[in-house]
């Protein structure tokens, strides 16, 4: 009796395990592990990989990973504001997954563009969105030759100070700026208030003079 129970079990165990199993179709899907960048002035496309520098791949990524399902803005920037256009592709492997444009000179802040025909074919829509404040630092850390900001970050992506001229932080000099404006402000008070009691005298003794 106990041998017959075993063996049901046993046969219960193989069929079952395959239903046990987890499904193909539930795997979490591949993450993206290359962005490429083209533009025009570029002698051949940047390719950024996420085991050679993940902490530059991530940085690149946060630029446009956000972008795939956000709602765009409700008008378009003018093409002559746009600047120059990057075009960054997230892939997995050698499958292009995603397409973005960058414009990290645009006038008025970056700006980025979601085009509505995406390598994966999913369904998606044309659509314009401002784009984050530290691309044009992102896309130099990756080799994109963009010019330097006076206000540029240091001390790598997402981090560090601004860089301030010595007589922007120089408190002597401020206070002696601000003694000066006080003094120019207190003797043009005092000269309207001479003005205005001379003028009131003037007054008083013409009415006097009439009185009489």
């Amino acid at each position: 009796m106990s041998r017959r129970w075993f063996l049901s079990g046993a046969v219960l165990v193989t069929v079952a395990a395959p239903l046990l199993a987890p499904s193909p179709a539930l795997a979490a899907p591949p993450k993206p592990d290359t962005i490429t960048i083209d533009g025009e002035e570029l002698d051949e496309a940047i390719t950024v990989r996420a085991k050679a520098d993940p902490e530059l791949f991530e940085a690149m990524l946060s630029q446009v990973n956000w972008l795939s399902n956000a709602k765009g803005l409700s008008t378009s920037p003018k093409a002559d504001k746009l600047g120059r256009k990057y075009t960054v592709v997230v892939r997995v492997g050698d499958q292009a997954k995603q397409t973005y444009d960058l414009y990290p000179l645009a006038a008025g802040g970056p700006r980025a563009y979601r085009p509505g025909k995406q390598p994966d074919k999913r369904r998606t829509t044309n659509a314009w969105f401002y784009g984050r404040l530290n691309m044009s630092e992102t896309l130099r850390a990756a080799g994109v030759p963009l010019p330097g900001k006076p206000e540029s970050l240091h001390g790598g992506i997402g981090g560090g100070e601004r860089v301030f001229d010595e007589d922007t932080l120089n408190p002597g000099r401020d206070i002696d700026k601000l003694l000066t404006d006080l003094r120019e402000v207190l003797l043009l008070n005092g000269a309207v208030v001479l003005v205005i009691t001379l003028g009131l005298a003037g007054i008083s003794l013409l009415v006097r003079r009439r009185a009489r």
